[in-house]
């Protein structure tokens, strides 16, 4: 539950960046339109490719840098948790661009109509399949996404 937490929390600061910061000064400044989240929306198509890549590289990189600079996010921070790679210190960061790669699946957006569509359902699909790993594994908690990233671990520090 404490990771389900942490991950909510860095989703509410990610969210509340990309609306104001991308959504709001690149996408309707730069561009003159408002474009949806992940290609959704009115904006056309060229500023939902931009959208949908500016999502993505955001949401992996905060979870990457913060992950092999720290070992934690904002709300792993809060919720005691820090990510480890398997020799027990922090992760590198190949290894937490590995291990967070899933969320950069919005860049599916980048397809006209369905893009987003698809992008959720692979975010989707990729969430369930490590909430299942991490129930599974009793012993290390671990899920699929922390065995492509070559062993990290998320371990209670509080």
């Amino acid at each position: 539950m404490d990771r389900f937490l942490a991950r909510l929390i860095d989703y509410v600061i990610l969210f509340v960046f990309n609306m104001l910061v991308i959504g709001f000064l690149l996408i309707s400044v730069i561009m003159g339109s408002s474009a949806g989240m992940f290609g959704f929306g009115g904006g056309g198509f060229l500023s939902g490719v931009v959208s949908s890549v500016l999502f993505s590289a955001v949401y992996l990189g905060y979870f990457a840098y913060l992950e092999s600079s720290r070992g934690q996010t904002v709300g792993k921070m809060l919720m005691k948790l820090q990510t480890r790679g398997p020799g027990g210190g922090k992760p590198t960061m190949e290894q937490a661009v590995r291990r967070n790669i899933w969320v950069a699946l919005g860049i599916l957006g980048v397809i006209p109509f369905i893009g987003g569509f698809i992008g959720g359902l692979a975010q989707l699909a990729a969430v369930i399949l490590i909430a299942v790993g991490i129930s599974g594994d009793t012993a290390g908690r671990r899920g699929w996404h922390d065995t492509f990233a070559g062993g990290t671990q998320v371990v209670k520090i509080g």
